[in-house]
């Protein structure tokens, strides 16, 4: 299985990391170009980027567009690809983890990702890979299996309305998703938390463009954006109500030191 892995034109040092990690793990691999500000398509003055549940800030709009690049290409390419972003550290079973995924015809998004949030989870685990059906998860988009199916629908809802990239495929329940379980991946940022040394020095690109004020949006839009997040979170109560049973809330554990 093929890995894209999302990367700025100017961030070098990522890309060398991605692509060390990967050739390690015999991963074949494709660099795919960010979106930028710059290169955002329709522009960020485009109606279409009001849609979402609060204002949007360019580089999130941005990363939106770079993880629909990605599933266009999952799409056209008819294989499931694994999608990272590049700062994604791998665990060494990855390998034999899409191994086992590459012919689950009904995994169509699976995340490998883990970032000390609560996710629910079926408590039965796949009889013929280590991981469990995703019920809702809440952030998280920097490795993931997608087959084509799964990318066609990521699609069709973000023709719809934009979002956070995680948050679009977290809201996405017309997807099968899935987690693995244990982790086999964690972004470089979240390397403290498991004791661990980053690699390389990291800090995130859409951070440094500061969040629109919603203060100064005509109280029209401001009541359209609020009645989309209290939908937003009527949804997710429902969908957590449905899946109670036979499922668990839980922080999924990223695999042991000796599978590292």
């Amino acid at each position: 299985m093929k890995a894209l892995v999302i990367n700025l034109d100017d961030a070098e040092a990522r890309m060398d990391f991605m692509a060390g990690q990967l050739d390690r793990l015999s991963i074949s691999w494709e660099r795919l170009p960010a979106v930028t500000a710059e290169t955002l398509s329709p522009p960020a003055d485009d109606p279409y980027w009001t849609r979402w549940e609060r204002p949007m800030r360019v580089t999130e709009m941005a990363a939106l567009a770079s993880h629909r690049a990605a599933w266009r290409q999952v799409l056209y390419s008819a294989a499931p690809h694994l999608v990272l972003e590049d700062d994604a550290l791998l665990m060494p079973g990855v390998p034999r983890f899409l191994d086992a995924v590459a012919p689950l015809e009904e995994a169509e998004h699976v995340t490998l990702e883990e970032r000390g949030r609560k996710k629910l989870m079926a408590r039965s685990p796949h009889p013929a890979a280590p991981m469990r059906r995703l019920w809702q998860d809440r952030t998280g988009a920097a490795a993931y299996v997608l087959r084509p199916s799964g990318a066609a629908k990521l699609l069709a809802r973000t023709d719809r309305a934009p979002g956070l990239a995680d948050a679009v495929i977290c809201a996405a329940y017309e997807l099968s998703s899935w987690q693995a379980d244990p982790a086999l991946a964690i972004q470089l940022d979240q390397c403290e938390r498991h004791g661990m040394t980053s690699p390389i020095a990291v800090s995130s690109s859409i951070g440094q463009v500061g969040r629109p004020s919603m203060s100064e949006l005509p109280a029209a839009q401001r009541r359209r954006y609020r009645l989309r997040r209290l939908v937003s979170q009527i949804r997710m109560g429902l969908r957590q109500a449905r899946h109670a049973r036979g499922s668990q809330r839980r922080i999924v554990e990223i695999a042991a030191a000796e599978e590292r």
